[in-house]
Order: structure tokens, then C-alpha cells, then sequence
């Protein structure tokens, strides 16, 4: 399993290879739906957002508050294809990455070759465990949101998959159409 430090560094995200395994250290910025949605409307209006996502792996996840000795009670991803429709705008800002689980469009495959950018996907279904590899959180705006303000996440040995890589190999189309299956 290869390490990965974050915020990714281009080299490092151009030499990882669709189907490989990495561990994650470092930050990234937690945002779903609604945040995605709020940023985008602040960029229609000529407006900056209250922090910076250029260079940063964006993970598509609400963290729970603190639980006992832990950052976070649990963070899991949640389904990256429900954002395909604000990815090339999470791109022309900057950002480098995108964690989440489950398989994206093909439009999604294509941005990601376009931008050079690359989509980790994790496992679904262990926000608990994952929880555990969390050793900060920082809110960085929209706590009207809830869990799903933007949070500034310290992660520590994260376990995903490069689903998609930055010549647009994408391991799970090419997973779903060998074994039949469907996405989320």
C-alpha cells in the first residue's frame, strides 16, 4: 500500500495508478452536497469563499462531533457520483483530489483527464473505524450546515483505492463491467 501525504503534491498524484491502494496522511477539506452547493452559488456571484481549496483533496463526508477520546465519532464518504455536477468547478478552483465511494460518470472520468486529477474512493459502511483514523478537525465555515459545513480534517492512515487516475483510467467502471454490477 502506498503512503500518500496530503494535500497531494501533482507528481505524487500523477504517478499513482488506477487500482492502487493508498493510505492517507495529512489534510483535506470535508464537503457534500449542501456545502458544494453553497460554494457554487457564492462563485456565480463573483464572491470568494471564506477559505481556499486550490491544491486540496476534497472528501465528500460529514464527520460526526467527538466521541470520547476521538476527533470525530465517525466519518465515512458518501456517494461521489451525487457531486459530479460541481467537479469541474471544484477543479477550476484548484482542487487536485477527490475522495468518496462508489463509481462516478462518465463525465466525471473525463474531467478528472482533463484536469489531471485524481478520485480515491473508499469503503463504504465504516464511518465508526474511520472515525479512528481522525486526529483533528478544524471548522473552517457554514457551521449552519451542520455536518456538513467545511472542515479542515487531519487523517492518519486512511485506506482507499485510486478509482480514477490522472490519465482517466477509471478501476471501477472497468470493475462493474467485468462482474456485472451496478453503481451506487
Amino acid at each position: 500500500m502506498k503512503r500518500l501525504e496530503l494535500p497531494p503534491e501533482d507528481a505524487a498524484l500523477r504517478a499513482l495508478v488506477a487500482g492502487e491502494e493508498v493510505e492517507l496522511f495529512g489534510e483535506v477539506l470535508t464537503m457534500r452536497d449542501a456545502a458544494l452547493k453553497r460554494l457554487a452559488a457564492l462563485l456565480q456571484a463573483g464572491e470568494a469563499p471564506p477559505f481556499d481549496v486550490s491544491g486540496q483533496l476534497v472528501f465528500y463526508a460529514g464527520p460526526t462531533p467527538a466521541a470520547g477520546d476521538r476527533a470525530v465519532g465517525a466519518i465515512g464518504p458518501t456517494t461521489s457520483a451525487r457531486m459530479d455536477s460541481y467537479l469541474e468547478m471544484l477543479f477550476r478552483q484548484g482542487v487536485r483530489s477527490t475522495l468518496g465511494k462508489g463509481p462516478r460518470s462518465p463525465e466525471a472520468r473525463e474531467l478528472h483527464q482533463k484536469y489531471q486529477a485524481v478520485y480515491l474512493a473508499a469503503v463504504g459502511g465504516v464511518a465508526a473505524l474511520f472515525g479512528s483514523r481522525v486526529t483533528s478537525v478544524e471548522l473552517l465555515a457554514w457551521e449552519d450546515l451542520g455536518p456538513e459545513a467545511v472542515r479542515r480534517v487531519r487523517l492518519q492512515g486512511l485506506p482507499a483505492v485510486v478509482a480514477i487516475d490522472a490519465r482517466g483510467t477509471d478501476h471501477l467502471a472497468a470493475q462493474y463491467r467485468t462482474h456485472g454490477q451496478r453503481g451506487a
